[in-house]
């Protein structure tokens, strides 16, 4: 089989386009799989494929700042607890290394920590919303 650089080359393209961390495209038996996780194309004879998360796929305007961006997938918790305080909330000046939110992954709560110094510009995800690896959670001015 002759791998089609052009097509690899934008689905890549893709990726970048629309914020996504994986996609896959299958026609017949064929099945390509582009990643930025792992910078990695694999080929596949059969499975299925995934449709990508809408939340990703949203454009924000919010184009300047810094974004902290989930570690890994899972469900995001703006609180410790269900109907406990947030974390943070828009206009609240944090810390780097800060907790700002936990990520739960396969019934570990994993606190997701900001990257820098801020104040929180704007929250892009919902209390027990799903989200990806590196999809931006919060901006920072």
């Amino acid at each position: 089989m002759k791998i089609d650089k052009k097509l690899i080359k934008e689905l890549v393209d893709h990726l970048q386009e629309f914020n996504l961390t994986e996609l896959e495209y299958q026609e017949g038996q064929t099945k390509i799989k582009v990643s930025k996780a792992s910078k990695s194309i694999e080929k596949f004879n059969s499975g299925a494929v995934v449709s990508p998360n809408k939340a990703v796929l949203s454009k924000s305007d919010d184009t300047d700042g810094t974004r902290i961006k989930s570690p890994i997938i899972g469900t995001a918790y703006l609180a410790p607890e269900p109907g406990g305080k947030k974390f943070v909330k828009v206009g609240d000046k944090i810390k780097k290394g800060q907790t700002v939110m936990i990520v739960e992954a396969m019934k570990t709560m994993n606190h997701v920590p900001s990257t820098s110094d801020g104040e929180v510009k704007k929250i892009l995800v919902n209390d027990g919303q799903p989200v990806e690896f590196g999809q931006p959670l919060i901006v920072l001015k």
